[in-house]
This record gives structure tokens, C-alpha cells and sequence, in this order.
């Protein structure tokens, strides 16, 4: 795995706080990483790179498109919590949006989980999705998908969606993997017009939030942060 955040301190501790992660590259910008073109199975990206000693990197979802981009899964690890950015990170190509709010162990498994070719979809961005499939912007969902999402969307643990479906966890497991990459390239392929009236947002309330392939890639996330 390569990591990329400003903090050197946080690049630097990744080995020792989470040692079933192997860190082969650690650095401060995409760009640098982009220069090196480590080999790995996953790139962790902090989601706000840009600081007074470089204010002009990319970050946000430039960053994430800028390394999908180049073939690399993402996974990004941030303090972020508002929950139509991280979905714009699906929506981006990042494969997993994990807080670094999350419990050491916590993290390293989803994030062995998303360098494994699974998803981590935190449970703010589940609710958008079962929204959508409610509402049929989403479609391409069978009734079991169906009732999977809804009790995830709603806190329900896989023990617990298992039993009410009569199926074991593992199976249940399964199907939310195949679920949760069905439920990540269909958010993809959804324009903002489209998500607001099925939120019942007002039209242009996603244009500075969700990205768009007409959009400037590496102005898209300052006009958000105001960075």
C-alpha cells in the first residue's frame, strides 16, 4: 500500500499502528506518488493535502481522479464527515472512504479489506444509496439487494440481517461485497440533476459538490473547502 498525506507524522506511523498493512511508499502529494508509480494493491489518500508549504497540490476529488486515473484503487482516510462529499468520492473512483475518527483495528481491516479488491462504503454514504434505490435512481438492484441495503442503511449488523434473511454471515458477506461495487459504479454513472430529484434537493445544490466529467478536476475540491 502507498500512503499519501501531508502530516509526516501520520505517513510515518502507518507501519507501526497498523502492521498488517504493508507501506512500500509514504508521501506528502499526488504528484509525488504519480513521479514514483509505486506498485501497490491500494493508494490511502487524505483527502485535504493542500498547506502553507504547498498550497497548489491536488487534493480532494482531483487527487482521487488523478490517481484512478493511473490504474490505482483509493481509499481515502480522512476527518471529513459531510456525508455528500464522501459520496462524491465514490462517485469519483475511490473504492473506500474510511475515518480516521475509526478505532486503530477498525481501520486497518477495511482498509486490508479495500487493498483486498472490496469496498468500504461508510454507513452516511449507505443511506444516500438506499435513498436512490428507493426512489429509482439506482435499479440494477434484485429484491435480496434490496432488502440487504435497507437493513445496512438502518445500523443493522450482518448477524443480524443473516438471521431475518436465513442465511449465514459469510454468505451475507458476500452478497454486500457484490452489492456494494454494483451500488459504487451505478453512483458513478449518476449526474447531479439526477441525484438532486431524487433527494429533493434544489437544482445546482450538488454542482460544487458532486464531480462531473466537464468539470476542472484540480479547481473542483478549493471551490469547496475554500482553500
Amino acid at each position: 500500500m502507498a500512503v499519501v498525506d501531508d502530516a509526516s507524522l501520520i505517513r510515518e506511523s502507518f507501519g507501526l499502528l497498523m502492521p498488517g498493512l504493508d507501506v512500500v511508499a509514504a508521501v506528502a502529494t499526488v504528484e509525488e506518488l504519480t513521479r514514483r508509480r509505486p506498485v501497490v494493491d491500494a493508494v490511502l489518500l487524505d483527502l485535504h493535502l493542500a498547506n502553507l508549504e504547498q498550497p497548489d497540490v491536488r487534493q480532494g476529488i482531483a487527487a482521487i481522479r488523478a490517481l484512478t486515473s493511473r490504474g490505482y484503487r483509493v481509499c481515502t482516510y480522512s476527518q471529513e464527515e459531510r456525508r455528500f462529499v464522501l459520496a462524491a468520492c465514490i462517485a469519483a473512483g475511490a473504492s473506500g472512504v474510511v475515518a480516521k475518527a475509526l478505532p486503530t483495528g477498525r481501520a486497518e481491516r477495511l482498509l486490508i479489506e479495500v487493498a483486498s479488491g472490496g469496498t468500504a462504503v461508510p454507513q452516511s454514504v449507505v443511506g444516500i444509496l438506499e435513498v436512490l434505490v428507493r426512489r429509482n435512481c439506482i435499479t440494477l438492484l434484485s429484491e435480496r439487494q434490496r432488502q440487504i441495503l435497507y437493513g445496512r442503511a438502518r445500523g443493522l449488523s450482518y448477524g443480524q440481517i443473516a438471521k431475518q434473511l436465513f442465511v449465514s454471515e459469510s454468505t451475507l458477506r458476500g452478497y454486500w461485497l457484490d452489492l456494494t461495487r454494483s451500488l459504487s459504479d451505478s453512483l458513478r454513472s449518476l449526474t447531479p440533476s439526477e441525484i438532486e430529484r431524487a433527494l429533493g434537493l434544489a437544482p445546482g445544490d450538488l454542482l460544487e459538490l458532486w464531480p462531473e466529467e466537464a468539470t476542472d478536476a484540480k479547481d473542483w475540491w478549493r471551490v469547496d473547502t475554500g482553500k
